[in-house]
């Protein structure tokens, strides 16, 4: 039996990403889970695991990303992942073919046992739209495409940096959608990602300040004398 067939490549991005970071978990962990005392919790770094995701590392890397900015009540994690993906989608912008990241971004390191835990969450409600993920449209996730996908997701990225409530959730499913177009090479994946997220942004972008502005108004109307 070859090494091929004894460990066959995982089928789908999510399962793709828990085969990456499956072998980087504390082995005290497993055991904490089944009752035992819990040890030292297990990090990646994200150089490390910019280095695994090899081929499609851009997609692979923007979907694990992602992923917790799309989950309610994952919290932390959400503002480990902000700015690296502002970064990722800059640099598919400028046509890079593999990302680089600074060394002060691949050196923060990323918890194995809770990224892992969103991954299964996301299996588990999600899981089943990248069966419908197929290549379509080629044209449209070809290098130059990948440029405009770069430039259009950083507005995205730059809302999940924004500590604010609303602007990740969102956001984050547009990331994560696209990034599975650019992984399966599904252009219907690609737009529809995109096309979420950004609208989404629209509304906020002009919604926020129309709802921070009654509010004041109601604020000082009440207040005033009658």
């Amino acid at each position: 039996m070859t090494a091929s067939e004894a460990s066959p490549t995982p089928r789908g991005a999510l399962a793709k990403i828990e085969a990456i970071l499956r072998p980087h978990l504390d082995p005290q962990e497993t055991e904490a889970e089944a009752g035992a005392a819990p040890g030292p919790k297990a990090t990646i770094s994200l150089g490390a695991l910019s280095d695994l995701m090899e081929e499609r590392a851009f997609g692979l890397l923007l979907l694990v990303l992602a992923l917790p900015c799309c989950l309610p009540f994952v919290y932390i994690l959400p503002q480990l992942v902000a700015l690296p993906m502002v970064v990722l989608a800059a640099q598919m912008a400028m046509g890079r073919r593999a990302p680089w990241l600074p060394e002060t971004l691949r050196k923060r390191r990323l918890p194995v046992a809770a990224m892992l835990d969103v991954v299964t969450r996301a299996q588990r409600y999600g899981g089943w739209l990248e069966r419908f993920a197929h290549p379509r449209l080629p044209a449209f996730t070809g290098d130059r495409a990948t440029r405009i996908i770069g430039a259009l997701l950083i507005v995205p990225c730059l809302s999940i940096l924004v500590p604010l409530p609303l602007t990740n959730t969102v956001p984050g499913i547009g990331v994560a959608l696209t990034a599975i177009g650019l992984i399966e090479r599904d252009a219907v994946f690609v737009v529809l990602g995109l096309l979420a997220a950004l609208i989404w942004v629209a509304i906020l972008a002009i919604g926020g300040p129309a709802l921070i502005y009654f509010l004041i108004s109601f604020l000082l109307n009440r207040g005033a004398p009658a």
